[in-house]
């Protein structure tokens, strides 16, 4: 199981940059990979990846939302994968954002 971790600090308060993550549908303009996300409902979610020409959808459920902090997710079928977005304010105007996750690829 391959596991990511990336940080890296926004010119943007906390609640800006949480707001953002939160608009899963937007993945696609700014996540390499991503071709589309649905949410389902409030802690549903469809996506539709291709990376390395490897064309996967799967469904996650959000586990954990904790505004302007935290959030996390699991897959609940397809690649396994699983991680969590934290959020941290370094001062008014710029935010520390780790991503944490891993999973497999499935050919």
């Amino acid at each position: 199981m391959a596991t990511v971790n990336r940080s890296i600090e926004v010119d943007v308060p906390v609640s800006v940059a949480y707001n953002q993550w939160t608009q899963f549908e937007s993945f696609p303009e700014f996540m390499d990979g991503v071709e589309a996300v649905e949410q389902i409902d409030d802690t549903a979610l469809h996506f539709t990846t291709n990376i390395s020409g490897i064309k996967n959808e799967f469904n996650a459920q959000i586990l954990d939302q904790v505004p302007d902090a935290l959030i996390s997710w699991a897959s609940t079928d397809g690649p396994r994968n699983s991680g969590e977005v934290r959020f941290e304010p370094l001062d008014d105007n710029r935010t520390g954002v780790n991503v944490k996750s891993s999973g497999n690829r499935r050919h």
